[in-house]
Formats: structure tokens, C-alpha cells, sequence
């Protein structure tokens, strides 16, 4: 449960984020557990390069663990399974990504969108609007 309150605390938090992170990010990011910080961080790489990469899509919520398990090793997490939600749609997601010791610095990130989830399927897999 605590992981799903910060998750969303800090994914609306850094729906907009911008690559710089403040002193407050990063406090935020310090109160998790290097797991949760790795894919947090993560998740908000994906946002921001998603955003960046793709002018017609607005991501705001990436779960790195919706179709398949993420799976960290070290500073290093695979999500294989992932979705994010740009615009009221949710899009398959498969990202890879690497951070520096401490979880907050990206060090290589690497991304494909997959196909749009279907309405049908969001409860199926939690998703929301």
C-alpha cells in the first residue's frame, strides 16, 4: 500500500517534471527504499522521454509491472511489461534503465511503445482513467 500511495504522490508530482530534479524531488525520492527509488526514477525517465520523443503524446502515469513482472539488478531495471497513460489511453510500454548508485541520475534509458491497451481490458489489468 505504501508503495501505491507514494507511487501516485510522486507521479503526479513529476507528471511535468523537467530532467533537472530540485531538492524537493529528490528529498522524496530519498524517503523510498532503493527499489522503490530505482523504479520510480524509472518511471519518471519514461514519462520525460516519452514526452520528449513523441510531441503528440502526454504521459502522466507509468506502472512498470503491468503486463509482466519489472525486475531490478543492481542499478539496472528491466520492465518488460510496463504500460503508461498519455491522454486518457493507456499504451503498452517495454523500458529498460539504468541509474547511478544512489538511483537518482539516468545513466542509459532505453524505450518502445507497444500497441494501445483496449477500454475493454483496463479493469482486467487496473487501469484507469
Amino acid at each position: 500500500m505504501r508503495l501505491s500511495v507514494v507511487s501516485c504522490c510522486l507521479t503526479l508530482f513529476f507528471a511535468h517534471a523537467v530532467s533537472a530534479m530540485d531538492s524537493s524531488v529528490v528529498r522524496q525520492l530519498d524517503a523510498l527504499t532503493p527499489r522503490e527509488r530505482l523504479e520510480q526514477r524509472c518511471d519518471i525517465e519514461a514519462m520525460n522521454r516519452i514526452a520528449k520523443d513523441n510531441k503528440q503524446m502526454r504521459p502522466d502515469k507509468v506502472i512498470a509491472y503491468t503486463f509482466g513482472r519489472a525486475s531490478a539488478s543492481g542499478n539496472k531495471l528491466s520492465a518488460p511489461g510496463a504500460v503508461f497513460r498519455s491522454r486518457e489511453h493507456w499504451y503498452r510500454l517495454k523500458y529498460t534503465c539504468q541509474t547511478d548508485n544512489k538511483h537518482l541520475d539516468v545513466l542509459n534509458f532505453s524505450y518502445q511503445i507497444g500497441a494501445e491497451v483496449p477500454r475493454a481490458s483496463w479493469s482486467k489489468y487496473y487501469l484507469y482513467n
